[in-house]
C-alpha cells in the first residue's frame, strides 16, 4: 500500500526545528512508510517487524 494525500506523517523526536528529518507513517496494518522531509517524493516502505530490527541493530552500534 502506498501513502496518499491523507497519510499522516510523524516526525522523529530527534529532529530539529528545520526540515532535515525522518518522517514515518503507518500505511497498512504492518506497513510503515519512511521519507526525508527535505525530499518527500522518495518514500521507502517496510514492515513494522523489519523496521524494529533495523532500529535495534542501529542502537547496538551507536557511537559512544
Amino acid at each position: 500500500m502506498r501513502p496518499t494525500d491523507r497519510t499522516v506523517w510523524q516526525k522523529s523526536s530527534y529532529s530539529s526545528a528545520g526540515n532535515n528529518c525522518l518522517e514515518l507513517a503507518r500505511v497498512a496494518a504492518d506497513q510503515i512508510a519512511l521519507r526525508e522531509s527535505d525530499d518527500p517524493g522518495i518514500i521507502l516502505s517496510t514492515s513494522r517487524t523489519r523496521l524494529a530490527a533495523l532500529l535495534k541493530l542501529a542502537r547496538q552500534h551507536e557511537p559512544r
